[in-house]
């Protein structure tokens, strides 16, 4: 579930201002129904590209990170390619603070992202302890 599932025309990822405005969308897992609510973005430290949407599950749930090129834009939903009880059961993230190389190699692990392919290699490659996302700005 790693491929990217495009969500702007032509089939273009959107830019990191497009998904800025997916803030406060509700998100739709695989079977359709609102699991979580769009809260934020993290951003590859380096380049500055969206790399995680932050979603707050439930009304006063945990916030969790769904990777970016999983998600699909529509009217007021973000809708992503995975059930409810893998939301449910992902990482908790902190929205203040910065991911390192190990949190994000975890998330990763959870959607099944393995280290040879997508965010998982590139994160991998860094400096163990590594800060490699982080709110976008």
């Amino acid at each position: 579930m790693a491929e990217a599932m495009g969500s702007s025309a032509g089939g273009s990822l959107p830019t990191l201002e497009e998904a800025r405005g997916w803030v406060g969308h509700r998100v739709d897992e695989i079977a359709g129904s609102s699991v979580a609510k769009v809260q934020s973005l993290y951003v590859d430290t380096e380049s500055g590209e969206p790399v995680w949407v932050l979603a707050k599950l439930g009304r006063f749930g945990k916030v969790i990170a769904i990777p970016f090129l999983d998600c699909a834009a529509g009217v007021g939903r973000l809708w992503v390619p995975y059930p409810r009880d893998v939301l449910r059961s992902a990482p908790v993230v902190d929205p203040a603070k910065p991911l390192t190389r190990e949190q994000e190699l975890a998330i990763c692990a959870h959607y099944g992202v393995h280290e040879d392919v997508g965010r998982a290699q590139e994160v991998a490659a860094c400096e163990e302890g590594s800060v490699t996302a982080r709110a976008a700005g």
